[in-house]
């Protein structure tokens, strides 16, 4: 399989699945590797430390889930100007998209590190839980910057077509985060500080193996350390895109947040259940993030090659290809729901939280992978602000207004878990609208960038003559 895949060339269906297979099997490595962590945790140390590490997602993503916007912000300009042809405009960018990944990652450790402790007490985290989950975070982030370096990177090599390079690094980094797990916890009889160690210890060395592939002088995305630096006119085209993103990645968060929040008032078991659950459905969300990434970059890039009837039957190939994968495991999690959960722990309480989460929830991914699928055709349309709207009333306004109108009246977790796919249906309505509209389509700034160049060559022509 060749590293890079151009977008704007040869079938639809072979490109798109050339370029999301490698991210799907690179999310699955670190789904497993995330799997493995609250297996090993849970089966080693108990339920109280499963709630402590398997629960942490919502904050962690709360937590970077801003940043990670502005990275899908940045490939998506990157992309644009790859299919576009503007290589010195795209290498700056890629300059300034590396800057600002230093910059985050060091911002990231501060804060991770300051808020972690105030944000578990606000999500009224169980005082059992609360030591290890307080001594799980102040390791974590602690690795900030090697997770931000890698998510930017592989972010700017799958911009130009490159998915399975990131792909490597991912299998080698969640190698070594489970036998870390293993040597840590089992062997030198460390708490949930080893799982932490273990996750930063990886994540470096993921994001240090992808700077030092990008230094090479035979790749589209090559670097030089010497010339890393901001570029306004990029930084300004990464701000555009990016910050809609990550604004929209952080409501998403806080109301997550929310969710767990209301989650933890039941108590460690319902956290160490339903923490079990947010795992397994981690492998239904597979197929979403891995042609999200696709859609997004095969949209910009073919609108960047004023190729718009190819971008659209991509970006509807990409969609259908997204919810039906996404329901076909959510069927076979319904198939096994108990002994799946059983597998983190065997407590009947944690069980039973956990399979009720998935009997509730795993009927309608096909909503959330068609939610996130046009969501990801819209960034790669240029028109990030729509999602950014619709995930702020459906998915922030609309959940957290359930929860508080519900948790008043009713102490009863099954409105907790109906919460997320009813938000689910209201956002695909939205976006269903908005995707038929094929407004994303046309990006004018392109098109008058790519006036430009054509003028720029005939007079070059003219002159040669």
């Amino acid at each position: 399989m060749k590293a890079q895949v151009i977008m704007t060339e040869g079938p639809i269906w072979k490109k798109m699945i050339l370029f999301a297979f490698p991210i799907f099997l690179g999310q699955l490595f670190q789904q497993l590797y995330n799997t493995a962590d609250s297996l090993i945790v849970g089966n080693f140390l108990g339920s109280q430390a499963l709630a402590a590490v398997s629960s942490s997602g919502n904050l962690i993503f709360l937590m970077i889930g801003f940043f990670n916007g502005m990275s899908m912000g940045a490939g998506v300009v990157i992309s644009r100007l790859f299919g576009a042809g503007l290589k010195e405009e795209m290498t700056d960018t890629i300059y300034t998209t590396v800057a600002l990944a230093f910059v985050i990652g060091l911002v990231l450790t501060a804060l991770g590190t300051y808020l972690s402790p105030i944000l578990l007490e606000w999500m009224q985290t169980p005082s059992e839980v609360l030591a290890q989950s307080n001594l799980y975070f102040s390791i974590y982030f602690l690795g900030s910057l090697g997770l931000v370096l890698y998510n930017f990177l592989s972010g700017i090599m799958r911009a130009v077509g490159d998915s399975t390079t990131p792909l490597y690094f991912l299998i080698l980094s969640s190698l070594l985060n489970i036998v870390l797990d293993i040597v840590f916890i089992t062997r030198l009889d460390m708490d949930v500080d080893g799982a932490a160690y273990a996750t930063i210890i990886s994540q470096f060395v993921s994001a240090f193996l992808s700077l030092l592939v990008m230094l090479r002088k035979n790749v589209a995305y090559h670097i030089s350390l010497l010339k890393i630096r901001f570029y306004k006119g990029c930084m300004t085209e990464i701000i555009r895109y990016g910050v809609p993103t990550g604004i929209q990645n952080s409501i998403i968060s806080i109301a997550n947040v929310v969710v767990q929040s209301n989650i933890n008032a039941f108590g460690a078991m319902a956290m160490a259940g339903c923490g079990a659950y947010s795992k397994v459905e981690g492998f239904a969300f597979l197929p979403i993030m891995s042609f999200n990434m696709a859609i997004s970059t095969f949209v910009s890039s073919n609108i960047g090659a004023n190729k718009l009837k190819r971008a659209y039957d991509g970006a509807k190939f990409g969609i259908w290809c997204s919810v039906i994968c996404a329901q076909v495991i959510g069927m076979l999690m319904l198939l096994n729901a108990r002994p799946v959960i059983a597998l983190f722990d065997p407590n009947p309480d944690v069980i039973s939280f956990g399979a009720e989460r998935i009997w509730c929830n795993c009927w309608f991914y096909f909503l959330l992978a068609y939610s996130h699928a046009v969501a990801s055709v819209l960034r790669g349309g240029g028109k990030p602000t729509i999602p950014m709207y619709v995930m702020l009333i459906c998915w922030c306004a609309l959940r957290i207004g359930f929860l508080m109108v519900t948790g008043y009246l009713f102490h009863n977790i099954w409105f907790v878990y109906w919460v997320y796919p009813l938000t689910w249906g209201a956002s695909s309505i939205l976006f269903f609208f908005f995707f038929r509209s094929r407004s994303w389509l046309y990006d004018k700034r392109f098109i008058q960038q790519e006036k430009i160049m054509a003028e720029d060559t005939q007079e070059e022509t003219e002159q040669t003559i």
